[in-house]
């Protein structure tokens, strides 16, 4: 946290008097710390004890305007490495979540380009409430990093998830971050995501449900921890990362040609896309007219690319995935050898809360001469970033020999 620039945002819940503490923590560890406070955060802890704290001026009015030389919550939000709220009640999330700005913190954080966290703390029925997790995880997919609250006695009298994390946990947690995020400076990593398209004529194609979720959450992961990205997509309505370059293509063979064109430069290849393995042997050129019976369409092979690319004299790391239905560690550890990659990532489409279109997964990890890694089932952002921190361990092992 050494010369870190940190707004603390605090809202309004008794978990407040935590928040001073954790100022109080920054402090010490080297940052610098500015507080901003909701209305309701003031019922809770005044003003004068951040003040106190850091030795610097709280802000809890956006129309406050004491230098009239700046816009206090643009040059607050421009000063920013690092923006934190905490604690962050179901209503703070709910207003960020979408879009909402109504007072200095919401202001402020919608103005800024620093890195976001979240630190939750409330009643664990009001944690669990669908409505609190859909903000939580459209926040994950604006790019939020949640701090998990602990399970315990609430103030609320109940137990159970909910109680915000401990100051010394969240400045861990943060300079992990932190750290994760220059990871990969200087690499380049190459990234394929979504179904492919093979038209039979002009009006039908064959293709798969790949929503290119999994792809895309690793093509962010990698342009967080610092890589230069590349984002090769099948047909998908996504939008594009930060800081990611995108290449749209439609059939395996658009993107066979453009992963081999860029793959020699890549220190990484995600293969994350569900490349159709055929395409109809002749694409007909007008559509072809329903007929009575049975039709039957002659399919050839397409190229297979994560194989290819496993014959490459300068291979970069490869990253293969396998969507299977059965025998999932198996089959993965048997192509892991075929296309040799270095690492499968496989899961069972055929589990609840997986699959091609779930914000979800649940996924098993191949790599080579190392022991079998089973993440459990969450966000496919977060399954992106431990993997690509796997990854990361891998490329600076390979450079120490």
């Amino acid at each position: 946290m050494q010369g870190k620039n940190i707004v603390l945002a605090v809202s309004g819940g008794i978990a407040a008097f935590k928040a001073a503490a954790l100022a109080s923590r920054l402090k010490q560890s080297g940052a610098h710390v500015k507080v901003m406070m909701t209305d309701h955060a003031q019922e809770f802890v005044t003003p004068l004890t951040f003040q106190a704290l850091t030795r610097e001026r709280v802000y809890t009015d956006t129309f406050a305007e004491k230098e009239p030389e700046v816009v206090a919550h643009i040059d607050i939000a421009d000063w920013a490495d690092i923006f934190i709220i905490a604690p962050a009640t179901s209503n703070i999330l709910g207003k960020l979540a979408n879009g909402i700005a109504d007072d200095m913190v919401t202001t402020t954080a919608l103005a800024t380009k620093a890195s976001m966290y979240a630190v939750p703390a409330m009643n664990v029925n009001m944690y669990n409430h669908p409505a609190v997790q859909r903000s939580m995880n459209q926040l994950k997919q604006d790019g939020y990093r949640f701090v998990e609250p602990g399970e315990g006695y609430l103030a609320c009298g109940w137990i159970g998830k909910g109680r915000m994390a401990e100051p010394e946990d969240i400045i861990g947690f943060l300079s992990h971050q932190e750290k994760a995020k220059k990871a990969l400076a200087g690499r380049r990593v190459l990234v394929t995501a979504g179904p492919t398209h093979e038209y039979i004529d002009p009006v039908r194609v064959l293709t798969n449900p790949s929503s290119g979720k999994m792809g895309f959450a690793f093509a962010r992961a990698a342009a967080d921890m610092g890589a230069e990205v590349t984002l090769v997509a099948g047909p998908v309505k996504l939008e594009t990362p930060p800081g990611v370059k995108r290449v749209d293509v439609i059939s395996a063979a658009d993107m066979h040609h453009e992963v081999m064109a860029a793959a020699g430069s890549q220190d990484v290849v995600v293969k994350a896309a569900a490349v159709s393995d055929y395409r109809a042997k002749e694409r007909l050129a007008h559509k072809e007219k329903k007929t009575d019976g049975t039709h039957q369409i002659e399919m050839e092979r397409t190229t297979d690319i994560l194989q290819e690319l496993g014959t490459l004299a300068e291979k970069p790391f490869l990253i293969g995935f396998a969507a299977e239905s059965e025998n999932v560690e198996s089959y993965a550890q048997e192509k892991l050898q075929r296309k040799n990659a270095d690492m499968i990532v496989a899961n069972n489409i055929a589990s609840e809360g997986t699959g091609f279109n779930a914000d979800t997964n649940e996924v098993f990890v191949v790599q080579k001469e190392k022991p079998l890694v089973h993440i459990p089932l969450q966000s496919k952002q977060a399954i992106a970033e431990t993997i690509l921190a796997m990854t990361v361990d891998q490329l600076e092992d390979a450079d120490k020999k």
